[in-house]
This record gives structure tokens, C-alpha cells and sequence, in this order.
């Protein structure tokens, strides 16, 4: 019976609240960085113009904030760096998608804020929490750090200020002929 009772309460694992939140930083992190985030950054110039715009800063502007969010900020929890202000950002970018976009809903539906309210649980979670032991931040260097910002950072801005032309095949076709006469007659 005491078996049954230990294999009832799982006593067999043992606890670990360091891998415990280890999972919870690659399971949200990850997800929502390849199901949301990827998409954003790598489609910016096509999704620009119709993203919304809850903030009243411009639909780029909110899709940019959105990427640092969604990119940058998962990246960096995933990895345990600068773990709780990637928390806060994605507090904040969650927080404006379920009451702001979302209109705070939570039935079932095509306009449901359901997802967005799970992640901010999450995040938030993750927020006061901290990383836990399992993390890079503690090991690695400033420099190492400021280099990760600084790289991100520069990703983010090049997805604000130019259409990311990655797919050839997308691009407008020129014909040489024409470009050449239209350059010569002006």
C-alpha cells in the first residue's frame, strides 16, 4: 500500500523547482517565439500596414513592439538572460494583447484572448519567480550580454526600417531595359 500511496504523490521525482522553471522558460519561451514571433519578424514588410495598432503609435511601431516582445525578449528568457526584464516585456506585450486587443475575452471564438491570458499567467509567473539556478545569465560576461542586446536590438531596428527582402521570388521583377531609358530621360 505504500507503493501505491508513493506512486500516487510521484515521490519519485524529486523536487526541483530550478528545472521546474527551466521547462516553463523553454516551453513558454520557445512557443511563443516560433508560433508567434518568427512570423512577425519574417513577414514585417506584409504585416506592417494591418497590424493593429492599440497603442496610437502606428501599426509598424506596434508590430516593432510586438517582434522585441515576441523575439528578442523570448529569446532571452528561453536562455535564462536578463530573464526577469524579458519577463516584463513579455508582461507587457501579453498584457496589451489580452485586455487591449482582446478586449480582456475569454469565450470561446475567433476573437478570444484566451491564448494571450495563458502566456501572461505564465509570464508573470516567471516574473516574480526569476529564473531560477538553471539559467546562462550568471556565467557569462557583460560583454557576452550587451553583445546579445546589441545584436537583437540591431535585428529589430533593420525589421523596422526596411522590408526584409529574404525571398527573391517576392521581390518586384525590373525590367533593365525600361529602368535604363527611365534613368536616361530623367
Amino acid at each position: 500500500m505504500k507503493t501505491f500511496l508513493k506512486i500516487l504523490r510521484l515521490d519519485f521525482l524529486p523536487p526541483g523547482p530550478d528545472l521546474a522553471l527551466l521547462l516553463l522558460r523553454l516551453w513558454l519561451g520557445a512557443t511563443i517565439l516560433l508560433n508567434h514571433g518568427l512570423d512577425k519578424l519574417l513577414n514585417f514588410s506584409e504585416k506592417s500596414s494591418g497590424f493593429p495598432d492599440p497603442l496610437g503609435v502606428g501599426n509598424a511601431t506596434s508590430l516593432g513592439l510586438a517582434v522585441f516582445g515576441e523575439v528578442v525578449c523570448s529569446a532571452l528568457l528561453a536562455l535564462g538572460l536578463l530573464a526577469r526584464f524579458a519577463a516584463l516585456g513579455l508582461v507587457i506585450t501579453m498584457s496589451v494583447a489580452f485586455f487591449v486587443v482582446h478586449k480582456a475575452v475569454l469565450e470561446p471564438g475567433p476573437k478570444s484572448g484566451e491564448l494571450a491570458f495563458i502566456y501572461l499567467a505564465g509570464f508573470v509567473a516567471l516574473l516574480i519567480a526569476g529564473p531560477g539556478r538553471l539559467r546562462m545569465g550568471p556565467k557569462l560576461s557583460f560583454k557576452l550580454t550587451t553583445l546579445t542586446l546589441l545584436g537583437a536590438g540591431a535585428l529589430t531596428g533593420v525589421a523596422l526600417q526596411k522590408p526584409l527582402n529574404h525571398r527573391p521570388e517576392l521581390a518586384p521583377a525590373v525590367d533593365v531595359e525600361t529602368a535604363a531609358t527611365a534613368t536616361t530621360e530623367a
